[in-house]
Parts: C-alpha cells; structure tokens; sequence
C-alpha cells in the first residue's frame, strides 16, 4: 500500500499534456500500477503504460485522494488498537462531511467513466512523444478560459436562487454547520439503553477480589467471560444486564461487588425519507437523536414539514417531533434517542404562511390547520413598537379567487390560518392624538400632553416654566388645525392673559403656540470696522459704544495706522420719506491720541450698521534691501534709504567699484511683481498659440497632417504646464553712463529685491543657435559679426540671418540687421526658421526653441520699459 501511494505521487507530478483520457475504471487503474510494481517495472515505464492507456491527471489524482482516505483510516484503526483499556467513548457513526464527499467523488468517478468510454483513446495509445506540447497548452488555455468565468457565473446563479427562496423560519436549523446536534458521547451511562451487539461493556469486579473483563456483545447478542461463558445480554437495559451478570457472578465472588459500564458503543442505521434534502439510510452512534439525523440528511427539502415529523420503531409510531416547539420553547420532547432500524417519515408541511410589516420578524412560517393568527403573531415576535395593532390584514387564495379579512385584536385568537395565507400588520398614523406644543421664548419649549393640567394658554406657558427674559408678549401666534386639517392663525396677547386683563384661551389638539422673542422681530444689528486695526471685521452692535470702545474691541491700533484720520460712515434712513434724497450717507472725520478722540465731534457713540476706517499713515515704510556682489569694495546687502535710490548711490554706499571691474558688463537681477508676473506669462501664452498656428498650417499641407496636429497641440499643454515665472528677470542697463552722468536716465531708480552684480573682464565671444558648431570665441576688438559667426562654422542651412541678435552681458539686447557692435561677453544668437519639408520631429524641436527665444526676448523687452 505504501509503495503505490508513493508512485501516485509521482504520477501526478507529471505534466498534463502529457496524458489523455482513458477507458479504464480507478480501481482497474489501482490494480495495474499494483501488478506492474510487482513485477519489478520501472516508475518510468508505468507511467508510460498508463499515459498510453489514456490515464489523465484528475483521474490520477481521484485514486490518490481514495488510497491517502483508506490509509488514514486504517491508521485510524491501528490507532484505536494500541489505545489499551480507555472507556472513553467516541462517535462512530458517519459524518455528513463525508457522506458528501463520498458520494461527490463516486458523481465525478461515475462521470469520467462514462465521458472516456464514449471517447474512445487518443493519439497516445498509438504514440508517446515527450516534446509533444499541443495538447498540454490547450488545456491550460481552455482552463484559465473557462475554469473562473464558470465559477463566477455559477455564484450568481446560486446567489439569485438563494434571493428568490422563500425565507421559512426554523428551516436552516439543520444546515448551520455549528449546530451539528452531534450526541454527547461521555454522559454517565444510561440505565435504560438496551445493549445490542456491538456495544463494549466493561466487568468490574472490586472488593474481596479485583479483576476487569472487557467484552463486545457479538453478533447473537451474548458477552463471552472467561471461566463462565456467554451470557446473553443483547435487548436488555443496562441495569437489566448488571443484574443478569450479578447473579451469574455472584456465586463465585460473594465477597465482592460487581459492576457493568457501557463504552464504546455500536453503530445504529436510521432510514429517513420523505421531504429531506438527502434521503436515504444512515450509520448513527447508538446515542444519536432525532436532530442528529435530521442534521445528516441535510435537513428538510423546500416541502418538508418542521411541524409534523413522525419517528416509527418497529412498524410503530412512538414520536411525533415539532421543531417549532424546540426553537421557540426550548422543549426537546420529540427528539427521542434512535434505535437500529428507526424510520423517519418527513411529510409535506400543511400550511406556509407569510407575516410582512410591522412585526419583530417578518418571513415565511409553518403552521398548523389548527393554529390560529394569534399563534403566527407569537412565532413572529409580536408586534413591532410602531405597529397598528388594532387590527391586522389576512389576504387568502380561496381557490377561486383572492379574499382579504381584516381580524379584529378580539378575534386573532379564534381566526385559523390557511395554506398561502399572506398576513400585513400596519403601521401607526404619523400624528399625535392628546398634544399640544410651544416654541420661542419660554424656558422650556416642546409638546406637552393636553389634559386637566393643561388646558389653556396659561396653563401651556405656566408647564414650559415661563417667559424668558427677551419675550415679546404683545402678540403671539397659535397655529389651529382646521377638521379638514388645514391651518389657520389665532393671535394670542400673552401679556394680558398672564397679567389677567385678558379671558384665557382654551387649547384643542395640536395647537402650536409660537411666542417670539424681541430680538426675532428687529434684524441682528451690527457695526464694522476695517483698515489697520488687529482684528477688522463685522461686530455685534451694543448701545451706547463709543468710538474709542470699538477701536479697543477690535484689538487697538496698528503701528502703520493713521491718528489724524478715523472716517465713520453713517446710513441714512428715514422711513416716513415720500421722494428719494441724493444724500445716501453721512461721514464724520476724527484724530485719535491714545485711542481717544482729540479732534471731531466729542462723545461720538455709534449706531448700528456704522462703518468706521481706520487710514493708513502715508509716512510709514517698511525697510527695503537691495543687494550689491562683484567687483565692488564691500559687497552685500543694503537697505534702501529713499525712495528713489539709485545705481550711484548704491555703489557709494558700498565703497565704489574695484580696479577689476568691468563696468560695461554690469548687469541687475530684479524680482518680478504682481504685475509683471501676468505680463511674462501671457507673452508667452501668446508665442506658444503662435508656434501651434504654424504648427497646424504645417499639418493641413503634410501627408500625415492628423499625426502632426496631434503632437503640436500635445507639445502646446506640455510646455505650458512645464512653463513657471522666474524668481528674478535681467534689466538691461548701462552702469559706465550713470557714472558718468549720475542725472542721466541711465542711473534708474532701485527698488526692493534688486541685485546689482560687477562682474570681471570676459574676453570671450560666445555664438549660438542655427550656426555649423556653436562655439565660445576670443573678443578680438573691432572685429565684425561675420567674424565670430565663421569662427562657428558660418550659417546652418536653417539660419534665419535677418533675425540674428547680441546679448550683452549687462542685459541689453541688440539686433546685427540694425548695427549691433561686439562687445567682450556678449553672445551671438542666430534663430532658425521652419520648414515645411522638415520632419515632424525637427518641426517640434524648432518649435520649442522658437517659443523659448520669442519669450525670453517679449519678457526682456517689456521688462527694459
């Protein structure tokens, strides 16, 4: 046995491709691997044998299953032999988990038997090619196709019939997979069990003499003692057999005692038919129940009865079990326990009922012909809290037609329930039948009940603990349902019929007193204040707050505030005016002095909705830094002393330039503004709206024009996403003039974040662009543009030679067609120009230089103004 468990393991490890299917049975399968081993073949050619008999991988692996199953229990067995003189008892019967795994292996096995008959063999019966992957390859490719989709589409399936099913209470009981109702094994032996065979009972004889006789009943019924023989104890109790034995014993050991323990138990078969899901006979432990075989037959079908399950022993009905009973009551008086040979009978249920609405637990229910709706309504829980029990509604198939009864509270008891009845119990009307209710201004609001302690206005107010404090008692509003139930207003003086000059007014059902408060009937009233105080912004107004009192509440005065200027505006109303006015507003102007006024209408307190600013003070400045580096003697970071500052004026404050400066090249760095920041984007929004016009014109005259309109207006987002303003931008300016005429424009004005930069002598050319080889040029004094274009290998074919231009090193930017001079440090740019033969990629990479120049020369350009 073990040799061939270990050469199926090493069958199933072989590829799938590399079987077919086969018209042999498992057991014939078993049996030939078993002869082959003993004729001493190799593992190699059994395995070839069984591939060309059609022997597949799922059959290999089923006889695997079977082999490794009887091997563990014949472990099992051994097990239970070593185990000695333990009296503990185990179940032995079967256990539904392996009731179905059995037959679902016996199904699969009876299937493929009768699938490879029908097929016949294959190409391996004729051939074995080891390489051959053909067959392999498709049944992996027809697994993962249709192994999951199968599954899930099967879970649907089984889920839709599961929604569909009619949910009958106590029905699942028997498929809870924690509620086995398996029999407890180790209870102290019962007197009355009747011993059969198989039973193991145990002999103790104690006292003058010790001796233990372990016997099973055989099958005619007697135990077999050493020195006395059988004695027949099969059919009696457990206490009839103690007496038997005792009194065969007795002669021999009269001065001991003699006692009779029941161990391990037989095994009983049950037959349980009718409406259960898998009818048929069981293997049971003698101690099973009722509940216990109704747990292995999988419960009651969709038809079987929970009511009405009849147990017969002997062709004798000795049980009839009501499941209700047990679930509801708790009472187990027909789970008797089974004897060998016991038939269970489930009949078809008598009636199906269905309670919906307002009840604890709404579903299906098994009654009883005899039972009534006040039995249903207890299966169900009773009513829910918001349910109208006064009476229910009972829709009923007559068998000719549908009918409803509405049963009256009084009559549920004597109503009997039919077979389909379908029961509706409704819910409350929303309303109140004994409330009255008060809002606003009392201390208490909310609904109280109308009766003799509250029966009027008085009385209402007086439960709700009164008035409070900003209650409006000159009128108040009761809202009064007409008998159609529409409203209509009542206007209340509550102040007269608290004070008594005024009848009190009786109330009715749901009436709703409504008392406002005095601050409800005048808008929220608020003053503002803005400018620089800590803490500007919208106040609640309060009476008699002067000017000075709000400047406090608002935090004080900020040190940029302005003293002599405090503006209060005021609005202009005046409601018995017939024509408009041209004044809309009064203004009043005031200085402070320590938060007090010192100058203006004296004693000034505000009204509501006054507007009040506070100035900022036009000599209060912030320090400003600008920054010096280079070629100057004390290089750093200075503070703007005046307003307008100049180049010469920070030079002088930072000791004047060195003898290695090279003034020409001076250059300034300046943080762009708010303004300038939108300037510098929309210049180059606009470039890059020009470049994707050109782009798309190209694209209209070009074969693949789609493609290339796809890539322009792709680039387009791209580089506006990737585009940011740069933290600082070059001004151009000329440093060698604003020494020499400091009164001149070009000595300009600084201001905060600027950064003056004396850079070295370059003597150096640099040329860049649509040149052969851009390339940096020693300055040569007096030499052309022409000259450094040709030390760069001259003009590219896509030079653009009108539009060549010089940067200087001091930011200044000029063009050569209008005469530009070299300077040392400058750069030469030769721009390129777009072809319509150029390929689309040439075309983008132009493209993305163009943008980048054209912006960079629109931002130096509107910059320089």
């Amino acid at each position: 046995m073990k040799k061939l468990i270990i050469f199926i393991f090493i069958v199933a490890l072989c590829p799938v491709g590399m079987r077919a299917q086969s018209n042999m049975t498992d057991s014939q399968v078993a049996e030939m691997v078993q002869r082959e081993m003993e004729k001493g073949t190799s593992d190699k050619q059994i395995v070839v044998k069984l591939m060309q008999s059609g022997v597949d991988i799922n059959q290999i692996r089923r006889v695997q299953r079977k082999y490794q199953r009887q091997a563990k229990q014949a472990g099992l067995g051994m097990a239970k032999a070593d185990e000695g003189d333990s009296r503990m008892r185990t179940n032995n019967g079967k256990k539904r988990d392996e009731l179905r795994q059995r037959t679902h292996e016996e199904n699969i096995e009876r299937e493929a038997n009768t699938t490879q008959r029908i097929q016949g063999i294959n190409k391996w019966q004729n051939e074995y090619n080891e390489d051959d992957q053909d067959f392999m390859l498709m049944q992996a490719e027809l697994g993962n196709m249709t192994h999951q989709d199968s599954i899930a589409w099967l879970n649907q399936l089984l889920e839709q019939q599961e929604k569909g099913k009619k949910r009958v209470f106590g029905r699942d009981i028997f498929n809870n997979k924690d509620l086995t109702f398996e029999p407890s094994m180790n209870i102290a032996t019962p007197q009355s069990y009747v011993l059969g065979p198989g039973d193991a009972v145990s002999v103790d004889v104690y006292g003058a003499s010790q001796k233990t006789f372990n016997c099973t009943v055989t099958p005619d019924g007697q135990i077999v003692i050493e020195g006395f023989g059988p004695i027949d104890v099969s059919g009696l109790t457990v206490s009839q057999a103690k007496n038997r034995i005792r009194n065969t014993l007795g002669a021999r050991y009269r001065s001991s005692r003699i006692n009779l323990s029941l161990g391990q138990t037989r095994t009983i078969t049950v037959n349980i038919m009718g409406e259960v899901k898998a009818p048929g006979t069981y293997t049971l432990s003698a101690f099973a129940t009722v509940f216990h075989a109704l747990y292995m037959a999988g419960g009651t079908s969709d038809l079987g009865t929970l009511r009405n399950i009849h147990i017969y022993r002997n062709n004798r009905l000795i049980s009839v079990c009501d499941i209700y009973d047990y679930i509801l009551n708790g009472k187990m008086t027909g789970n008797v326990r089974l004897h060998d040979g016991d038939v269970i009978s489930v009949g078809a249920y008598d009636c199906l009922v269905n309670i919906v609405g307002k009840v604890k637990r709404p579903m299906f229910y098994e009654m009883k012909k005899s039972e009534s709706l006040e039995s249903l309504l207890k299966y169900a829980g009773g009513f829910a809290g918001d349910a109208y029990t006064k009476s229910v509604r009972v829709n009923r198939k007559t068998g000719r037609e549908y009918a409803v009864f509405n049963v009256d509270e009084f009559d549920m008891s004597s109503f009997r329930i039919a077979d389909g009845d379908s029961v509706s119990v409704d819910s409350i009307l929303p309303r109140y039948e004994n409330t009255v209710e008060i809002k606003g201004a009392v201390f208490r609001p909310g609904m109280y009940q109308m009766g003799e302690s509250v029966n009027s206005v008085r009385t209402l107010i007086e439960h709700a603990e009164g008035l409070t404090e900003e209650a409006f008692t000159a009128r108040a509003v009761m809202h009064r349902m007409n008998p159609d139930r529409t409203l209509k207003v009542v206007s209340v003086d509550v102040a007269g019929i608290m004070d008594g000059r005024v009848a009190d007014l009786p109330l009715q059902e749901n009436d709703v007193l409504f008392i406002p408060s005095k601050t409800e009937t005048l808008s929220e009233r608020t003053i503002t204040i803005r400018g620089e105080v800590q803490y500007p912004g919208v106040y609640k107004y309060a009476d008699n707050e002067t000017l000075e009192d709000f400047v406090l509440q608002a935090g004080g005065l900020l040190e940029t505030a302005s003293t002599v200027k405090v503006d209060v505006a005021r609005r202009v109303s005046n409601p018995k005016a017939l024509t408009t006015d041209s004044i809309i507003a009064k203004n009043y102007s005031f200085a402070l002095k320590d938060g007090f006024v010192i100058d203006g209408e004296p004693g000034f307190t505000l009204m509501p909705y006054d507007e009040v600013y506070v100035r900022k003070s036009p000599a209060y400045s912030k320090q400003q830094s600008v920054t010096v580096d280079g070629e100057v003697m004390f290089a750093g970071t200075y503070t703007l002393s005046k307003r307008n500052m100049r180049l010469t004026d920070l030079l002088k404050a930072a000791g004047g330039i060195t003898d290695m400066a090279y003034v020409k090249g001076a250059r300034l760095e300046r943080r762009p503004n708010e303004a300038e920041r939108a300037r510098m984007e929309a210049a180059f929004k606009m470039q890059q709206e020009q470049l994707q016009q050109q782009l798309l014109e190209l694209a209209a005259s070009s074969n693949n024009g789609g493609s290339v309109q796809q890539v322009a207006q792709q680039s387009n987002s791209t580089q506006l996403k990737k585009f940011q303003v740069p933290n600082t931008f070059p001004v151009g300016i000329e440093l060698d003039r604003a020494l020499a005429n400091p009164n001149s424009d070009a000595n300009i004005v600084l201001r905060e974040g600027d950064r003056l930069i004396l850079p070295q002598y370059t003597a150096t050319v640099k040329v860049n662009g649509a040149v052969m080889y851009p390339n940096t040029v020693a300055y040569e004094r007096g030499k052309s543009a022409k000259y450094y274009i040709n030390a760069a290998g001259g003009f590219a074919q896509n030079a653009r030679k009108s539009g060549a231009y010089v940067i200087y090193m001091n930011g200044m930017v000029g063009k050569l067609s209008q005469g530009a001079k070299i300077e040392a440090g400058c750069e030469i740019v030769v721009p390129s120009r777009i072809s319509r033969k150029m390929s689309v990629a040439e075309t983008m990479s132009m493209g993305t230089g163009i943008a980048s120049i054209a912006a960079m020369i629109a931002t130096i350009a509107n910059m320089s103004k």
